[in-house]
């Protein structure tokens, strides 16, 4: 019996269900806040704020961990290898293409190291034009 097992299914499957948070997360770590509706972004606060938790402990394990939950793609910029700061890509030193996951893990993770919670807030915004469906602005805090 599945007594007290409330959670958000969005009217999908299992697999696609995770598919959908995962590409959620990982755009609204790219971008800083993304426009969704209500439903989608309830249920992707806690997703995101146990992402954030695993970034800021930022080790090995937990790297691994987040890895599993986002896209490792790439956010079209460059990070200093030494330094793990986002460079020019005409910066003379070596760099690497800075990723989601590095994003979460350099500049994330170390942003909310003193917040002990509640990372993303949610905006309700105006209905879709088409279908009506109340939107929402979920951004990074």
């Amino acid at each position: 019996m599945r007594h007290q097992c409330n959670r958000n299914r969005l009217g999908k499957a299992q697999d696609q269900r995770k598919a959908l948070l995962r590409a959620l997360a990982t755009e609204l770590f790219m971008h800083g806040e993304i426009k969704t509706t209500i439903s989608r972004a309830k249920a992707l606060k806690p997703y995101a704020d146990s992402l954030i938790t695993l970034a800021k402990k930022g080790d090995l394990n937990s790297r691994r961990t987040a890895l599993k939950y986002i896209y490792d793609r790439e956010t079209g910029r460059y990070m200093n290898i030494e330094t793990k700061e986002v460079v020019d890509e005409k910066a003379e030193c070596k760099k690497m293409p800075e990723t989601v996951l590095r994003k979460l893990f350099s500049e994330i993770g170390k942003q909310y190291q003193d917040r002990n919670g509640g990372y993303t807030r949610i905006y309700n915004l105006p209905p879709r034009r088409g279908d009506a469906t109340k939107m929402a602005l979920i951004q990074l805090v």
